[in-house]
């Protein structure tokens, strides 16, 4: 079955895209939710006179990710969690939990099922996370779990020189 999307659907299309859909998904969620309308010769004409609207409000969507992907790519933002022995959390760090410390850190709004974790983050140390902005403009955060950044910068620093010593032995032999 045909349908025109009224918006933005993960994995399916954007705005004004028609697409062929079962008649299930189209007639049970997609119309319920005011997703999609069947894609009729009036429904066909009416999109083509909104194509220049769509066009506008597509054209701001991709500024705004844009502009929040330099505003997010390389910051840091840390979760504070309990540490057990060996570097293992007490619990895990959500998708949430991340959303909600770069909204307290950085003061900017990220929903939480843009977060693109995986699963969940069990171990202490500094993670990289992928955040879905729109479509396929993606920032990366590191996230600290469970350490501060200035122990995070003498970690990598330690870990560097224990490289360049190694690197260094091996050499001499």
């Amino acid at each position: 079955m045909k349908v025109i999307l009224l918006g933005e659907i993960r994995g399916k299309g954007g705005e004004g895209d028609v697409i062929d859909v079962a008649q299930g998904y189209a007639e049970n969620y997609l119309f319920p939710k005011k997703l999609a309308v069947a894609a009729t010769k009036g429904n066909l004409r009416q999109l083509e006179e909104r194509r220049n609207n769509i066009a506008k409000r597509e054209a701001v969507r991709i500024a705004d990710a844009n502009s929040l992907k330099e505003a997010l790519e390389g910051k840091s933002v840390t979760v504070d969690a309990k540490v057990g022995d060996e570097g293992i959390l007490f619990g895990s760090v959500t998708a949430a939990m991340i959303a909600d410390a770069i909204k307290a850190q950085l003061d900017l709004e990220v929903d939480r099922k843009r977060v693109e974790l995986g699963k969940p983050i069990k171990v202490a140390g500094t993670h990289a996370v992928a955040i879905s902005l729109y479509r396929d403009i993606r920032a990366t955060v590191n996230v600290l779990v469970g350490v501060t950044e200035e122990s995070a910068v003498e970690e990598t620093e330690v870990v560097e020189e224990a490289t360049e010593a190694t690197e260094t032995e091996a050499a001499a032999e």
